[in-house]
């Protein structure tokens, strides 16, 4: 059903050549074993481009996952040789509620695992080689052109600590400073992801709607938008394992909840854009290119 007016239901099918489950299950592999693609099959894209998600299971193994959690773990402990003065910090909140969580800043906040948000991993050498897996340039070629050099919005941990996290209204990704917004995001499970400890719920071809709410600077849905958008029968919760991947349209409706487990759901994510896209308030920031000429070397 495409976007209507009043209280039409919103929903988008996937086209018809496109299995009921491709949007959601697109490769399984022998577990254990790191999935060897470079480039998506053309009814998947189709897929991505009709529903504004796709799901790519195992596309790490479990020996590369556990590195990464080593490593973020080390981060937030304060244990690892990086320039926290250079990583925006974020303390999740000790009530559950967006606006409590803690300052968004540069430097290291306590040795503590109780972090929100880490950004500022494209400097890290381990997620920097994630970054540049060659399905995620395939992807971006797609979205931003064959030719275009690809850049870095943000590269971001993302965590929900067991018993706590921080809950995520109904919004879309965009950024008003930017002269225009980013489309892409991949998001990869360092956790499994449940709807226990807080999954990514989304809203199937939301995407194709443009900005819902253009009144707000990140795009959140206002409670009356979010009650008309957000119909509980047409929210998919994105349940994946560590090592899988969601490849997500900035613009498709997404929320995620609490985290009600004992099993912690940490994630990297990964915004790509344009690398002619301009900061408004800051002409001269450079955003570091991931894919192209004058790449990023460390």
């Amino acid at each position: 059903m495409c976007v209507g007016g009043g209280s039409v239901v919103r929903w988008f099918q996937p086209p018809s050549d496109v299995p009921q489950a491709a949007a959601f299950s697109v490769f399984t592999l022998q577990r254990g074993k790191e999935m060897a693609i470079s480039v998506l099959d053309e009814t998947l894209w189709r897929s991505f481009l009709q529903q504004g998600y796709l799901v790519l299971r195992q596309l790490l193994d479990p020996a590369r996952v556990h590195k990464l959690q080593e490593t973020i773990d080390k981060i937030m402990l304060g244990e690892a040789d990086c320039q926290y003065d250079k990583m925006l910090m974020q303390l999740d909140s000790e009530t559950g509620k967006y606006e409590d969580a803690g300052e968004q800043t540069t430097g290291h906040k306590g040795r503590t695992l109780n972090y929100r948000k880490i950004q500022g991993l494209e400097f890290n050498p381990q997620f920097l080689e994630l970054m540049r897996h060659p399905v995620f340039e395939d992807v971006c070629r797609r979205v931003y052109g064959t030719d275009a050099d690809i850049a870095c919005y943000r590269a971001m941990f993302m965590n929900k600590p067991a018993n706590r996290g921080t809950f995520l209204p109904w919004h879309q990704d965009r950024w008003t400073h930017l002269d225009r917004d980013p489309e892409l995001t991949v998001w990869i499970a360092l956790d499994p992801a449940t709807k226990q400890n807080g999954c990514v719920q989304v809203i199937p071809g939301t995407h194709q709607a443009g900005l819902i709410n253009p009144s707000h600077h990140s795009g959140f849905l206002t409670d009356a938008q979010s009650a008309e958008w957000a119909v509980p029968e047409n929210v998919v919760f994105l349940e994946l394992s560590a090592g899988d991947v969601a490849l997500l349209h900035n613009k498709l409706l997404h929320a995620s909840d609490r985290n009600h487990s004992a099993q912690s759901r940490r994630a990297f994510s990964v915004c790509y854009m344009d690398a002619s896209t301009r900061d408004l308030e800051d002409p001269n920031r450079k955003y570091p290119i991931i894919f192209g000429q004058n790449r990023l070397t460390l």
